[in-house]
């Protein structure tokens, strides 16, 4: 007989989030799907919505986590293309399909986009209920702790794809949280010359070190700025803001004619400009939000073995203990925390 109840860890109001038991989700649309959560991963946004006062918005009530992976379990009338078993990742940004932007092929643009796992009910907990359409099917030979990551990772190659690194290109990564660390081993991966990490934690240092990083500095040193010119023979060809307030530092160390990436954000940064910088020397600043259109390669990434996800992974928790994942990340203590339903 199935579960009636399971633990779940819900958001309650600023700064709260409690462990407690819920009711197992019902499918109640013909395009639903329940899912057995295999693996969630803790994201800085999770902790961003405990802080007080909140850096993220959240609905109280909404059981947490969008970055999550599971096994099909029932399927509503509706559903094709899945079948009891599958495993699958999530893509938790659920869009409209109407507005402008959605059908301009820019859905992570969506006027009406709401979230699983912020707004509505997401992965930390034991099953969850999900739209046919967010899910993507995963070669059960990637562990689930890995697959977990398919979510942060697709978000990712939506920003590779604007920057397009070629083989030999040096590039500077600002921020070795876990998004530094994958676009570090997806460039890698493409064959990049020379990668400098910036980072100012021992711990996401020495992971940035196994990810890929030709060089680790700490932005706090003096002569951080020539170290990079240095490195980089003059400035990097792509530099990456994956922490959101650093666009003055990047500036600095990318070259005549390069690119910037801002990943990372934060409504509260809003520091000065050199738009003289920018015209001058012709650089290219772009954004880049979310997944678009960019699981199924972040899946072949996965399946591929091209980058070690698994190092990212620094601490375990199940949903009981989950606040000692919170805290870990909160604290600067881990990379990337795996949460267990179990």
């Amino acid at each position: 007989m199935r579960d009636k109840t399971m633990l779940a860890a819900v958001f309650e109001d600023h700064g709260k989030l409690s462990v407690k038991e819920v009711p197992v989700p019902a499918i109640r649309e013909p395009d639903e799907v329940l899912l057995r959560v295999d693996a969630a991963s803790i994201c800085g946004t999770d902790v961003h919505i405990l802080e007080v006062p909140p850096g993220h918005p959240a609905t109280p009530g909404a059981i947490l986590g969008h970055e999550y992976t599971g096994t099909v379990l029932e399927m509503g009338s509706g559903v094709q293309g899945l079948k009891t078993g599958d495993s699958v990742v999530v893509d938790p940004n659920l869009t409209c399909a109407k507005c402008r932007y959605c059908r301009s092929g820019m859905p992570n643009m969506c006027q009406s986009m709401t979230t699983l796992g912020i707004f509505t009910n997401g992965g930390f907990a034991k099953y969850n209920v999900a739209p046919a359409s967010a899910l993507h099917k995963i070669s059960t030979d990637v562990p689930p702790d890995v697959a977990a990551l398919a979510e942060p990772l697709s978000c990712v190659v939506n920003g590779t794809q604007k920057v397009r690194v070629q083989p030999g290109e040096s590039v500077a990564v600002l921020g070795a949280g876990p998004i530094g660390l994958l676009f570090t081993q997806v460039f890698a991966a493409a064959g990049a010359g020379r990668i400098v990490v910036s980072e100012i934690t021992k711990v996401r240092a020495r992971a940035a070190a196994k990810s890929g990083a030709h060089v680790v500095l700490d932005p706090r040193e003096p002569g951080f700025v020539q170290r990079v010119l240095d490195e980089t023979g003059g400035g990097a060809d792509v530099v990456v803001d994956a922490v959101g307030t650093l666009l003055p530092t990047a500036l600095d160390l990318v070259r005549r004619g390069g690119k910037v990436l801002l990943f990372g954000m934060n409504q509260q940064a809003t520091p000065p400009v050199p738009q003289n910088t920018i015209t001058r020397y012709e650089i290219s600043v772009l954004g880049t939000y979310i997944a678009k259109y960019t699981f199924p390669p972040a899946i072949r990434v996965l399946e591929s073995g091209a980058i070690n996800a698994d190092a990212l992974i620094t601490h375990r928790v199940n949903i009981a203990n989950i606040q000692e994942g919170l805290d870990a990340m909160r604290y600067g203590e881990a990379v990337k925390v795996i949460v267990s339903p179990e």
